[in-house]
């Protein structure tokens, strides 16, 4: 039996973590891609050091795409300049970038095209899983989307110019204590900036304490010798000139903070015919679904694929003994209320759509589902359906 009673820990890191800016800037060239030919293939990877990036991977975007690498450079340029890097390690103007992104390959194309005799097949083989609880109104673990919503709000004062005193690079991570499984209160807050020249770690901890108590409900503070602020003592040299970066490093970040299971597959560069993305969206959407029903408190979701089919291998339910239906009819009805297939998720999420470097920090789970169709895996569209089904 699982303890009742214990501590649990997730971590984020904001969008100019070194991983994160490489996560930007593949999101932004499938974006790019997708905004001009809606069916495109885009399996893209960066990596980014000092003042270098490097834009590698596969694309097919269409005998009519007029995609040249001058926009990609300047996509990914952008994205620099959004998030803030204009130092002299890493500047959106100064650092060199190389593009050396190819066609796809043809026996990908083959298995994942769709024919007279057969449907859209799954890009890749490979199990994804969606998670949902209600620790939180967003029905997400409690950890993780406190350690986001303490960063993202940081960023957007740094943003705004309210802390301007603050870099692009942090990372934070909370730990909460769990009472006969419900979080009850935070036992420590680790928070790591970047800053400007100058500031000590006292000063940057006036800074920050604002945000950190005006994101955790009321009471949840830790005690102040568990409030661990830029504990290194300086972090003047931030991002990638710092530490190196690469696409797809941060997946427990993306997803649950590590309170469910992973399959392993990154999200950021992926066009939505690879499952990795879609079909982890489509299972956090039913997983949500599932508890915005009421249907259970907690539900993991499992689906499985093989590359080149269009149906999904296996789908598994774990309600963690919180539901109140039985499981097995569940992932009979789940199947049922949505197709599964690559182009069935993609159709039905309408995920065609350049709305993925938004994606790219703070989670890809438990934000609002947005009018131009981003986020729209976080919508709660199933849930009448779910309730008539049982009763």
């Amino acid at each position: 039996m699982a303890a009742s009673d214990y501590l649990f820990t997730s971590e984020s890191v904001a969008e100019g973590h070194p991983d994160k800016v490489c996560d930007r800037i593949s999101d932004e060239i499938v974006d790019l891609y997708l905004g001009e030919f809606p069916q495109a293939r885009v399996a893209c990877e960066t990596l980014a050091t000092t003042n270098r990036v490097v834009i590698a991977g596969e694309v097919r975007p269409g005998p009519q795409s007029n995609i040249t690498h001058e926009q990609i450079e300047q996509a990914a340029r952008k994205a620099i300049k959004d998030i803030g890097y204009e130092q002299e390690g890493f500047h959106w103007q100064k650092a060199r970038i190389d593009i050396l992104l190819h066609e796809q390959s043809a026996d990908i194309a083959m298995g994942v095209d769709s024919s007279e005799k057969k449907d859209e097949g799954a890009g890749d083989q490979g199990i994804m899983f969606g998670f949902a609880c209600n620790e939180t109104p967003e029905l997400m673990p409690a950890p993780i989307f406190y350690a986001h919503e303490i960063l993202h709000r940081l960023a957007e004062k740094r943003h705004s110019g309210e802390l301007a005193m603050l870099g692009p690079d942090a990372k934070s991570q909370v730990t909460l204590r769990y009472v006969s499984g419900k979080p009850v209160g935070a036992t420590s807050v680790v928070l790591s900036t970047q800053h400007q020249e100058g500031l000590t770690p006292a000063d940057i901890r006036e800074i920050v304490r604002p945000t950190i108590a005006s994101v955790l409900p009321e009471g949840w503070m830790p005690p102040e010798d568990e409030l661990y602020v830029n504990p290194t003592g300086n972090f003047v040299i931030g991002g990638p000139d710092g530490d190196a970066g690469l696409t797809g490093r941060k997946i427990i970040v993306d997803t649950y903070g590590g309170a469910a299971p992973h399959g392993g597959g990154a999200f950021s560069g992926k066009d939505p015919t690879k499952v990795d993305r879609s079909a982890a969206y489509a299972a956090r959407h039913l997983a949500k679904n599932v508890v915005a029903a009421g249907l259970a408190d907690k539900c993991v979701i499992q689906l499985s694929y093989a590359i080149g089919v269009a149906k999904p291998l296996s789908i598994y339910v774990d309600t963690y003994g919180t539901g109140r239906v039985d499981e097995g009819r569940l992932g009979k009805v789940l199947n049922e209320i949505m197709l599964l297939s690559p182009r069935g998720i993609r159709e039905t999420l309408k995920l065609n759509r350049p709305i993925y470097a938004r994606t790219s920090a703070y989670g890809h789970f438990g934000r609002p589902a947005e009018s131009d169709g981003g986020f729209s895996w976080e919508a709660l569209t199933l849930v009448d359906e779910l309730k008539r089904a049982f009763n």
